[in-house]
């Protein structure tokens, strides 16, 4: 006693200890998966900040580049009257009004000739500008405007191209803060006689920028390619550079990079602080006229939410920690109970290991399952749903029948299970005494209806396959109707009724099919044709037909069928048993025999692939010609006469010729869809009757008769089946 409360007491102690340390990972666990958190969701935020940045600067970009697109346009459009003019000064103040009036954009433009260019008119600068609503024509060429020493007209005629000029209040020309697009104008002997201007008054820009308002405290700056400010309304201002700024400051290297990369046209953004605070800072630049923009968004806008929530957070992590340790008390108490239930859990588990062990061991496993026969190929499987399950098969050879069954039990788990081993049984002991599935199917139905008492039933098929003939009998009990593999695939036909269980003394209908040479069946239950991808779409019936459709073994096929339902149903669970047989009929081969397949259309011209057949088999068998003529010649009476006569006009049909080379004799079997024909029961022709009185036909099936030495036809399945053997 003393040994186990001692025993008690070291348990409780390693439980207290483990529990402490539970508590003490949990809190770190914590602490690192919100910092973690924190981590991503300011990379992302960051990522989403910057995001909205570029995308505002694109898209004020694109609308100045538009304002600025069309105030190039206006001068290039007007620099060839302006050349014409040349010659008539007096008109150049007509193109100057054609490019305010004919541009909104443009608030301003001169034509300001060279120096010296007129001897009429040494300085000549007629300017219109917009005032108010008209349009008024002034004069640059004053003492006090001194137009040749302005930037709008000594850069473009130093660089010979366009130019935009730095902003400016243009004082005695247009009076308002603005930027010059400026290109040079030739004369005849290609010398620059003037400067042809647009000017545009940078107030939208002031008010383009200013909407901007990505982030609330967020603010936008323009600067020219010299560093100057643009957008702000006080001229004093306009008269700095983001230098000046810089230099005014103690630590001005963030501000020196940011300088540097505005300037130099790069799009990126950069974090800078200023008065203790941080700030992000995205730019981009406007081509063509040197200016940059700029977004400068303080942090407190970008991640004030994210910290703020992080305070929630860290006071969650507390309270969670408090309900760790009241959730682990009440573990270490459970922890007994559970120990418990887990014990009875493992038995149970194993438990039933045992029965699907039982189970699976009541149906046949080995394949192929009569390694000793030729004349059948056979495979099955089940694939339970649970360690249990309501499915089964199985088969057996007695008195050279084939005595097959498959079933499906309503229900899953262990009642199901447990109803499946008595069905089983149950067809056993039935078939041992029965020949016919009628009556194994009757029989198996009166006696699980009479201890029923769970009101379970079961969908059953039974088969029996002569093998001697491949006549087979069956009968359906409310299953899955299976599948008949001829030269199509096609559902066998199959009687509605009841499945096994439901009542006594109902009667069952047998029915027969009759398999010919390399004929199949196959079986399955509805776990096949149901089983369910994770989109809830079903495996279906023509899913089935079509891996069925290529013909491989009896295994082949099981595990090609398996593969394509694993592939469709893909991760979703598996919802019900899938259970398979596929029977293949095979008739028995001779050693030493080989055979020969032609198809041909019923088209005359192809007569010729006969000759072709016949060589091939008087070589194989070292046929003298003779024979082998009388052979060419009886096959191509008989296929002839099929391709003439067999088939309505016009209509598309074929002729199977397979030909079965033995030891002793040759054997062709000409088969055709076409009108049923039989050619045995047709009186021989009278060869001794002259040409004139004999009657019209005869004659080929008379040469057929005469040439070979068995004429044999039936006509079984809708076809023609004519077979011709000739000894050797």
């Amino acid at each position: 006693m003393k040994r186990r409360k001692l025993k008690d007491n070291l348990a409780e102690r390693r439980s207290a200890r483990t529990a402490f340390w539970v508590v003490i990972v949990a809190a770190v666990t914590l602490e690192a998966t919100s910092l973690i958190q924190t981590y991503y969701a300011q990379k992302n935020i960051k990522e989403q900040a910057g995001l909205r940045a570029q995308t505002q600067l694109e898209y004020t970009r694109l609308n100045i580049l538009d304002i600025i697109d069309q105030a190039e346009s206006a001068v290039r459009n007007s620099i060839w009257i302006a050349q014409w003019c040349l010659q008539f000064q007096d008109s150049l103040s007509r193109v100057t009004y054609r490019v305010v009036n004919d541009n909104p954009v443009v608030m301003g433009s001169t034509v300001a000739l060279m120096p010296g260019f007129s001897k009429r008119y040494p300085l000549f600068a007629p300017y219109t500008c917009r005032v108010g609503d008209s349009l008024a024509l002034r004069s640059l060429a004053t003492e006090e405007y001194d137009y040749p020493s302005q930037e709008w007209f000594t850069e473009p005629v130093k660089q010979d191209a366009g130019y935009w000029s730095e902003p400016y209040i243009d004082t005695g020309g247009g009076d308002v803060l603005m930027t010059t697009y400026s290109v040079p104008i030739k004369d005849r002997q290609d010398r620059t006689a003037a400067v042809l201007t647009a000017d545009i008054a940078l107030d939208w820009l002031i008010d383009m920028i200013g909407d901007i308002k990505i982030y609330p405290h967020a603010t936008t700056v323009m600067i020219s390619r010299s560093g100057q400010f643009m957008m702000s309304r006080d001229r004093e201002m306009m008269r700095s550079t983001l230098i000046d700024i810089v230099n005014s400051m103690r630590d001005h290297r963030d501000f020196q990079k940011l300088d540097h990369a505005m300037k130099a046209g790069q799009t990126g953004s950069t974090t800078i602080k200023y008065d203790g605070d941080e700030y992000h800072v995205f730019y981009a630049p406007i081509v063509k006229t040197g200016w940059a923009m700029c977004i400068i968004v303080p942090s407190e806008d970008i991640y004030g939410s994210i910290r703020r929530m992080g305070l929630w957070v860290l006071l969650f992590q507390v309270l969670g920690l408090a309900l760790l340790i009241l959730i682990l008390n009440t573990y270490f108490k459970n922890q007994k109970k559970f120990n418990a239930l887990n014990e009875k859990k493992e038995r149970l588990q194993g438990e039933l290991r045992i029965a699907s062990n039982i189970q699976m061991s009541m149906v046949p496993k080995t394949f192929p399952p009569f390694p000793d026969r030729h004349d059948l190929d056979l495979s099955a499987s089940i694939v339970p749903a649970k360690e249990v399950g309501g499915d089964l098969y199985d088969f057996y050879i007695r008195d050279e029948r084939l005595f097959f069954c498959i079933g499906d039990v309503s229900g899953k788990g262990v009642p199901a299970s447990l109803v499946m081993a008595i069905t089983r049984t149950l067809f056993r002991n039935v078939s041992s005494l029965q020949n016919s599935p009628m009556k194994i199917v009757t029989a198996m139905n009166d006696s699980m209806s009479e201890m029923n008492e769970s009101n379970m039933f079961v969908t059953f098929f039974c088969g029996v396959l002569d093998l001697h003939n491949g006549k087979m009998h069956y009968c359906n009990a409310g299953h899955n109707a299976p599948l008949i593999l001829t030269d199509d695939i096609q559902f066998l036909p199959v009687e509605p009724n009841l499945p096994l269980g439901i009542m006594k003394g109902m009667p069952f209908v047998e029915q027969e099919v009759q398999l010919n040479y390399d004929d199949a069946i196959f079986l399955y239950t509805d776990g096949l044709t149901e089983a369910e991808n994770i989109n809830h779409e079903l495996f279906g019936e023509e899913r089935m037909k079509e891996v069925l459709h290529e013909r491989r073994s009896a295994q082949g096929h099981m595990e090609a069928v398996q593969a394509a339902v694993s592939e469709f149903v893909g991760d979703a669970p598996q919802s019900d048993d899938l259970t398979m047989l596929f029977l293949h009929y095979i008739r028995p081969g001779e050693e030493g025999s080989s055979e020969r397949h032609l198809t041909l259309h019923n088209d005359i011209n192809q007569i010729p692939q006969l000759a072709t057949l016949i060589e091939s088999i008087a070589r194989e068998k070292q046929l003298d010609q003779a024979l082998a003529m009388s052979l060419n010649l009886a096959l191509e009476e008989a296929v002839t006469n099929v391709i003439l006569y067999a088939y309505p006009p016009k209509i598309d049909g074929t002729v199977d010729i397979d030909a079965t080379i033995r030891k002793d004799s040759l054997q062709f079997v000409i088969t055709d869809k076409g009108s049923p024909f039989d050619p045995t029961v047709v009186p021989e022709a009278d060869t001794t009757l002259g040409v004139e009185d004999r009657p019209i036909g005869g004659l080929g099936i008379y040469l057929v008769r005469k040439l070979m030495d068995s004429v044999e036809y039936e006509y079984t399945d809708g076809k023609n089946i004519l077979t011709l053997t000739k000894k050797l």
